[in-house]
Formats: C-alpha cells, sequence, structure tokens
C-alpha cells in the first residue's frame, strides 16, 4: 500500500519510479488513476512534510537577558525580558519564574505553572518583555533568581540573579517607590 501511495504522488511530477522492477503494470496503472481521486487509506499515509528548513537549527534555551524590579512599599513588579527564538506554536517561551534562594517559586496562584504564564509565542518580537504585578516576597528574602522556560527544552538558559538590596546589578535593576 505505501509503494503505491509513493508512486501516486511521484507520478505528479511525470515520473514514476521502478522499484526493484518488480512492481506489475496494472498497479502503475492503478497508482496513476487513484492520483486524482486518492482514498482515505492513500491519504492517511501520505507522510507529513519535511520541516521547515530555516526553523529547524533554531531552537534554543529561553534565556532571561534583563530584568527590573519595582517595589511600592507592599507588593513587587518584575519586568523580565527573554530571548528565544520562537518558532510558533511548536516551540515558543511559555513563562518565566521567580525564586527564592531555596527554590521557592513566587506565584500569584499556586496552581499556575509559572510565576508569569505566557501563552502565545513572540516570534515577531525579540526579545520580548513582560511583567508581573502583586508578588509578595516570604520576610527577610533579600535576593531571587529569574528563569525562563520553553514549550521543548523546558528551563536551562540565562538567569538572572537579583540582589534585592542593590539598585543595579548585572543585568537588573531595582527600583523602590
Amino acid at each position: 500500500m505505501f509503494l503505491t501511495s509513493a508512486i501516486s504522488l511521484n507520478s505528479c511530477t511525470g515520473s514514476i519510479p521502478a522499484v526493484n522492477n518488480e512492481l506489475p503494470a496494472a498497479e502503475i496503472s492503478q497508482a496513476q488513476e487513484s492520483h486524482s481521486n486518492p482514498t482515505l487509506a492513500e491519504k492517511t499515509i501520505i507522510p507529513n512534510p519535511l520541516p521547515d528548513p530555516t526553523k529547524t537549527n533554531r531552537t534554543a534555551d529561553a534565556d532571561v537577558i534583563q530584568m527590573r524590579a519595582f517595589f511600592n512599599g507592599e507588593s513587587w513588579t518584575f519586568e523580565v525580558t527573554v530571548a528565544h527564538p520562537d518558532l510558533g506554536w511548536e516551540d515558543y517561551t511559555n513563562g518565566w519564574d521567580l525564586l527564592t534562594p531555596d527554590g521557592t517559586v513566587i506565584k500569584i496562584n499556586p496552581a499556575d505553572p509559572f510565576t508569569r504564564t505566557l501563552l502565545h509565542p513572540h516570534e515577531n518580537e525579540q526579545p520580548f518583555t513582560r511583567s508581573q504585578s502583586g508578588l509578595f516576597l516570604p520576610p527577610g528574602v533579600t535576593e531571587v533568581r529569574v528563569r525562563a522556560h520553553d514549550l521543548l527544552d523546558g528551563f536551562g538558559g540565562q538567569e538572572i540573579l537579583v540582589n534585592l538590596e542593590n539598585t543595579v546589578g548585572d543585568g537588573y535593576e531595582v527600583i523602590r517607590k
């Protein structure tokens, strides 16, 4: 069956490959006829097209490249800038986390998968910045880590370690109002 479909596909170009010269002429004729109106079975065995070659080598970890933290005296807002070659729905940055030194992920809603969940790809907006406000840190926490997650590779990209007692550091800024 697969051989018939492969011949049917190749007959679109006007050439029918000979496979060990064992294919009967009647089967070749049937394959050519079925090309104009393939059966459901023939449609389901046609292989998917090859991936877009311009996208196959673009996968990478999501990197946090910059972060700004704002403290209003009660809660924090974090603006996180992430770089990742989003490919579309099959591979994109789908969230970022804010972690305390003991590994606790700070979230508004404990049921959320990330501190900030991202619901769509950012193919044409790289790098991109998204914020999350209303975050409460446990008492005594003076340092946090920011990491990003992508759909295919998970965590593993560049992170930023933030000393909340400083106003500026490597890749971050802290603003207190």
